[in-house]
């Protein structure tokens, strides 16, 4: 319970507050006072919204040391330290004391939940002289970092309360661990319970719950080692917490509706235990049934008690390793993995996978790589060596895991591998898994038209889901289409051979009688021309969102034009062949048009137009001609839509009879570029990068 008299926006050397004033923020967001938790009657001084319900506290001072009676009192002295007193005068906390020389200090609540002790009038981070984001309790905010200073050896992380009515610290805690590569892992006392994994470039693949609406980055350098998220959405508040029980769990609230609301609730299933499968085993949950399978190459330590599901004493290796032989070793891809516990690797950041391959190669000791970074195709390099600890199989998310094992292991494995769809394209051989038809059918309901997604040039798009949860998108020739087998085998043939997390996965094929089928990931937020298109979702795009479809679809289209090994034009880029993931990233899609260039071609004729008017340029509607540019058309066109929230087809500026195109271009030669911006971003958008 708090009860308030008097408010202040900050506190100024020498000023003071008691038990029932408090410190409130510039937008009144965050206050600063004493409170109560739960049904105790000690006082603290904490930190707490002050617009969502119920009462959400997200941090402690004294939470070690707490009052007996309201009789609390918060200076702020010339030093610039900030002294919490009792009854008796006797100092209970107090912030630590800064090495920089002090003038006229002064304490502020931050609307970002950050409470800081500023150098004079200044509001840039080298005036701060204390922060309360430095020393979390059980909360983590946006814009706070969760690793170390290695310059000042400070360690944030996150501890518990020991219960709802107590913040003295309780057992479990959440750190970056910095031991080998560093990643997120939460302890008991001194025991690990469970890895959130390691950052891949993209987020932390063991962690779970809703990032839609959240960004992350992770920071590794030689002064600090950090994980930072912030909001896309400034309407949008989040807290992650660690519970007294040790669950991690992130609530969400808006300034619209102040009742907040728990999207991840921490719960834990076996396969998130630690080391629950013992070393060198995958553990797969399916069916609510946890599952632990020994990598190719090994047999459970003790196989009475792993016929019987007691897993923990992991596998060993069949046949002692015979290091004279390593060149002959090979390696077997595992997708869609928690790579295994990274405080016994190493990490290279500059090293290609093929080098990274390499390197392990060349080591007896070494078990596995993978990249560092998953993103565009894949950087850096981690290396394992001995036992891999904490494997876990995912059915759509994680990263490619490569494990050594001998040649007499990789022999027993090609004959094991189901039968693939084989095309010969440029004397080259493309493999792709077939599903068969029962089991599309099956995962569709029949093809059901609830789980048509849409249509396209090809034919009808449904969602899919494998009995294992895997969801799938499930692209089936139409009898009508004018596409047919020759262009169901030039995507194929083509995009087997694109990894780019901003291309569209192609997971598999079906061809079966008269059915032609592709088989995709499935993309939850489906095409972008569903949201710049729609009345109420294109509100969901902020500029900040926007802006990172536009460069997203950049790098997907720089790297089929220059950075693969195929140079690639796609011939049919519009929005709605790009499709967005649970993150709104862009992923290029359909590629049944696409043609590819050979050596130093760079452009070409074709007797038959294909792809969307409105976002071919007029030299291939009118000659055939086509190149790299054409697709840089279409991207632009792309561009303005995605800017505007206008189509270019259905655009008319009736004072002087311009579709999107002209319209803009006569925004720009008038230097009214902002007015083309859609309305629903109104001037939360940057200027600089609107206009670029």
């Amino acid at each position: 319970m708090v009860t308030t008299s008097t408010s202040l926006d900050s506190l100024a050397m020498g000023q003071s507050i008691r038990d029932g004033d408090t410190l409130v923020s510039a937008s009144g967001i965050i206050e600063v006072g004493f409170f109560s938790p739960g049904n105790s009657t000690r006082r603290y001084l904490g930190i707490w919204y002050t617009n969502v319900s119920p009462f959400t506290v997200v941090w402690v001072a004294n939470r070690n040391t707490p009052l007996e009676n309201n009789s609390g009192v918060l200076k702020l002295n010339e030093k610039g330290i900030l002294v919490l007193l009792n009854a008796t005068n006797s100092t209970i906390w107090k912030s630590n004391i800064s090495s920089k020389a002090v003038n006229n200090p002064t304490a502020h609540p931050l609307d970002s939940g950050n409470f800081v002790v500023r150098n004079g009038q200044g509001n840039n981070d080298d005036n701060i002289l204390w922060q309360s984001f430095d020393y979390p309790g059980d909360a983590l905010l946006p814009m706070m970092k969760l690793g170390w200073n290695l310059e000042t050896d400070l360690a944030r992380y996150l501890s518990c309360w020991k219960s709802v009515d107590d913040p003295v610290e309780g057992e479990y805690t959440q750190k970056i661990y910095l031991r080998g590569y560093p990643q997120t892992i939460e302890f008991q006392g001194p025991h690990i319970i469970t890895r959130a994994g390691s950052w891949n470039g993209l987020s932390n693949v063991g962690k779970t719950g809703p990032i839609h609406e959240i960004s992350q980055k992770f920071v590794l350098n030689e002064k600090e080692v950090y994980y930072e998220y912030w909001l896309r959405d400034r309407s949008v508040f989040c807290v992650h917490t660690l519970t007294p029980s040790g669950k991690a769990q992130t609530w969400f609230w808006t300034t619209q509706s102040s009742n907040r609301q728990l999207v991840s609730t921490g719960d834990k299933d076996p396969c998130d235990q630690y080391a629950f499968c013992g070393a060198n085993a995958i553990c797969n949950y399916e069916g609510n049934i946890p599952n632990c399978e020994c990598i190719r190459g090994y047999a459970p330590k003790s196989p009475d008690q792993w016929n019987i599901s007691l897993w923990s004493n992991g596998c060993l290796p069949r046949n002692k390793s015979n290091c004279k032989n390593s060149y002959t070793d090979g390696f077997l891809t595992y997708t869609n993995m928690k790579i295994p516990d990274t405080s016994s690797s190493t990490y290279n950041t500059t090293m290609n996978l093929e080098e990274c391959k390499n390197s392990c190669i060349k080591n007896c000791s070494c078990t596995a790589y993978a990249s560092l970074d998953i993103r565009d195709g894949g950087s850096g390099c981690l290396l394992w060596f001995n036992n891999l600890v904490d494997m876990r199989k995912f059915s759509q998310r994680g990263q490619d895991l490569y494990i050594r094992v001998p040649a007499s292991e990789l022999g027993a494995t090609r004959k094991l591998i189901s039968k693939h769809y084989k095309i010969k394209q440029k004397k080259e051989d493309v493999e792709l898994p077939t599903f068969n038809l029962s089991v599309l059918a099956n995962a569709t309901e029949n093809f059901s038209i609830r789980n048509k997604l849409g249509e396209g040039g090809f034919g009808p798009v449904y969602k899919g889901t494998l009995i294992d949860g895997q969801e799938l998108a499930v692209k089936r020739l139409s009898k009508k289409s004018g596409q047919g087998l020759e262009e169901l085998k030039n995507e194929v043939a083509l995009i087997a051979k694109l990894q780019l997390h901003n291309l569209v996965k192609l997971l598999g094929c079906c061809i079966e009688g008269e059915e032609k089928i592709l088989v995709y990931e499935y993309m939850p937020n489906k095409s972008l021309d569903k949201f710049v298109f729609d009345e109420t979702k294109r509100y969901l795009l902020d500029w900040h969102t926007r802006f990172d479809i536009i460069s997203g679809i950049a790098r997907g289209l720089l790297y089929l034009h220059q950075d693969s090994r195929l140079r690639i034009v796609h011939r049919d880029l519009k929005t709605s062949n790009i499709l967005l993931d649970a993150n709104l990233d862009p992923r290029i899609s359909d590629f049944g048009l696409a043609r590819l260039f050979l050596g130093d071609q760079v452009e070409a004729n074709t007797n038959r137009v294909a792809g969307t008017y409105g976002y071919i340029p007029p030299e291939y509607a009118t000659r055939g001609h086509f190149s790299m540019k054409s697709d840089v058309f279409s991207y632009g066109v792309i561009v303005l839509e995605i800017a505007s929230g206008k189509k270019n087809r259905e655009f008319s500026d009736p004072e002087n009879n311009n579709n999107l195109l002209g319209h803009s271009w006569r925004l720009w030669t008038e230097e009214k570029t902002m007015e083309l911006l859609d309305e629903v971003l109104g001037k939360q958008c940057v200027s600089s990068e609107v206009i670029r």
